[in-house]
C-alpha cells in the first residue's frame, strides 16, 4: 500500500511559501506574478476544506501538500492533485485513537509510510539524536545527524512529516525495535531567507500588502486600505517579540483561527487550561518550551 506514493514527488522544502490564487475563475494579474516568483508554493486556499476531512492536520501542512500536487491552474491538474492529497491523507495520516492499530501494520509488513508530527532531542548521555512521533506514541527512533542538520526544526517544536517506519526486534532491552527509514518533511523545515528577499524585491509595498491578506485566507479586493491593514494587525506578534495584543469581537469573526492554524510558531490555548509556568516549562519531560506565539482565548 505505502510503495505507491513517491517522495521524490514533493519539491524541496527551502521552495515553500504560502501565496494563494484566486478562489475559481481566472487569475488576476497579481496571481500571475505570485506564480511566477513563489513557484511551486502556491496553493488555493479554498481547497483546503475540500481534503481535510476528518484529519486534526493544521493548515498549513495541507497548504504544503496541495501547493506540491495542486499548484496549478489547470482545473484537471487541481482535481488530480486534490485525489492525490485525499489518497496520502486516508493511507498516511496516523489517527491517534488508531495508533496501536498502526504500530501492529508496522510490525506485520515490517515497514510502513506514515504522516505524523515529528520532534527530535538530543541523548548527551548516548550522543545519539532521538524522534519522537505525536500520535504514534512512540519515542527514542534514532535520528542520523544529516537528518536533523537537513532539518533544524525538528529540534524546535517538530515537523510535520511523511516517513517511513520500521520494526525491527532486538534481544537488547535498551534498544528501540523502531527504525526511521526515510523522512520527508511536509511543511517547512529550512527557510530560505535570500530567496525570499529577492522574490519579495518584485513585488510593490500594495502588492505584498495584498498577497499577505490572501496568504491568511481573505479576498483583498472585499477589503479597504484600512481594512488591511487592520487583519495584518493580527500577524505583529509573529514578527515582533513579546508583543502583546488584545483583539475583543463576537464569536466567529477569525481572532482564533491565526494563531491555531496561520503557523507552526503559534499556539492557542483556552484561558482556563494553562498556568504561567506551563508557558515556559513542558511538565511532561521539565524542557523549556520554544519561543512562540501565544494566542488565548476566552477571558473572564
Amino acid at each position: 500500500m505505502s510503495e505507491n506514493i513517491d517522495l521524490t514527488q514533493v519539491a524541496p522544502v527551502e521552495e515553500a511559501d504560502d501565496a494563494e490564487t484566486s478562489e475559481g475563475g481566472a487569475p488576476s494579474e497579481l496571481d500571475r506574478k505570485i506564480n511566477e516568483h513563489f513557484a511551486g508554493a502556491v496553493v488555493r486556499k479554498d481547497l483546503v476544506k475540500a481534503v481535510k476531512g476528518n484529519a486534526i492536520v493544521p493548515s498549513y501542512v495541507l497548504e504544503y501538500l496541495l501547493g506540491q500536487y495542486a499548484a496549478s491552474d489547470n482545473e484537471a491538474t487541481i482535481q488530480a492533485g486534490i485525489d492525490k492529497v485525499r489518497d496520502i491523507l486516508a493511507k498516511h495520516y496516523v489517527h491517534r485513537n488508531e495508533s496501536e492499530l498502526v504500530k501492529s501494520k508496522i510490525n506485520e509488513r515490517g515497514r510502513y509510510r506514515i504522516i505524523d508530527k515529528v520532534s527530535v532531542t538530543l541523548n548527551e548521555k548516548d550522543d545519539v539524536y532521538h524522534a519522537t512521533f505525536a500520535n504514534l506514541g512512540i519515542s527514542s527512533v534514532v535520528v542520523d545527524s544529516a537528518t536533523v542538520n537537513a532539518h533544524q526544526k525538528l529540534l524546535v517544536g517538530g515537523v510535520w512529516c511523511l516517513c517511513d517506519v520500521e520494526y525491527f526486534h532486538a534481544e537488547d532491552a535498551r534498544v528501540s525495535p523502531w527504525i526511521l527509514g526515510s523522512i520527508k518533511p511536509i511543511q517547512m523545515s529550512n527557510f530560505d531567507y535570500e530567496g525570499y528577499l529577492e522574490a519579495r524585491a518584485k513585488f510593490t509595498t500594495v502588492e505584498w500588502i495584498d498577497l499577505l491578506i490572501q496568504s491568511i485566507g481573505f479576498d483583498p479586493d472585499k477589503f479597504g486600505r484600512r481594512g488591511k491593514l487592520l487583519q495584518l494587525v493580527r500577524l505583529i506578534p509573529f514578527v515582533e517579540r513579546n508583543y502583546n495584543l488584545v483583539e475583543l469581537g463576537p464569536k466567529g469573526t477569525g481572532k482564533s483561527h491565526i494563531y491555531s492554524e496561520f503557523s507552526p510558531h503559534g499556539m492557542l490555548i483556552s484561558g482556563g487550561e494553562v498556568t504561567v509556568p506551563k508557558l515556559f516549562v513542558n511538565n511532561a519531560n521539565g524542557r523549556l518550551g520554544p519561543r512562540r506565539v501565544l494566542g488565548r482565548r476566552r477571558f473572564r
